[in-house]
């Protein structure tokens, strides 16, 4: 297991959960993520990603929400546990992140090659 995965290991599991709002997709977008986690997830074709990017959506989010939920990326996970990046719907975890290990994630992805999902 390199190095990168086991930082995306520990911070899952240090990223507080909550349920969405159901049909929500506001934070679907197109986001950027580490090699090693888009390595996790489906290959999709080239129209697909541009289909995605053309709706500014995400070519893993299907009729029934995200497709890859177990495996999605680190970015898609913070999303409404911090207020950086707050749910518009209100939606949030009871307690947030805990901010020194949002401050570690946001060093991971200063210092980690990113691409586009």
């Amino acid at each position: 297991m390199t190095r990168n995965s086991q930082k995306i290991r520990f911070f899952r599991k240090h990223i507080p959960s909550f349920e969405c709002e159901p049909g929500c997709r506001d934070c679907c977008g197109p986001v950027t993520t580490s090699t090693e986690e888009i390595a996790r997830l489906p290959v999709k074709r080239h129209e697909e990603y541009e289909a995605a990017l053309a709706n500014l959506s995400c070519p893993h989010l299907g009729d029934n929400g995200c497709q890859v939920y177990a495996e999605r990326p680190l970015i898609c996970r913070l999303f409404g546990t911090t207020p950086r990046l707050a749910c518009p719907n209100g939606k949030r975890p009871e307690v947030m992140i805990d901010p020194q290990i949002e401050q570690q994630i946001q060093h991971f992805f200063e210092k980690t090659r990113h691409v586009l999902v």
